[in-house]
């Protein structure tokens, strides 16, 4: 369980590391920074973001589950808002980068999910 929090932290961190290269508006300073954002992101993820979700139901309802884009946005500046190596400038760019650390993490958790399911067989 301990491996997976880590393997999931380091992809989220390739992530964050992909948007701040290719986002105008992100910056992360070091790898430090990165890795801490990663698992201050997954933390906020497993405990805010539900919170969130639930609380703006009518909404992401509404506009089809495109709110959950607006969502992982504000997530994504709440871990700005906390770390000082790690900057978002915008709102637009807090949404690219969000996208971009979602492809990133669902293709890392299937990667990690495949690797585990093959170490159970």
């Amino acid at each position: 369980m301990i491996v997976r929090f880590i393997l999931r932290a380091l992809v989220a961190a390739l992530g964050l590391w992909i948007a701040a290269r290719y986002v105008h508006g992100i910056e992360a300073h070091g790898l430090e920074s990165l890795l801490a954002a990663a698992v201050l992101l997954g933390v906020v993820n497993a405990f805010v973001r539900p919170i969130v979700i639930v609380l703006t139901l009518p909404f992401t309802l509404i506009t089809l589950g495109l709110f959950l884009l607006v969502i992982n946005a504000c997530m994504l500046e709440l871990v700005a808002m906390f770390l000082h190596g790690f900057k978002v400038h915008s709102f637009t760019a807090a949404i690219l980068g969000s996208i971009i650390v979602s492809i990133v993490s669902w293709i890392g958790s299937w990667f990690i999910h495949s690797a585990t399911r093959e170490a159970r067989s």
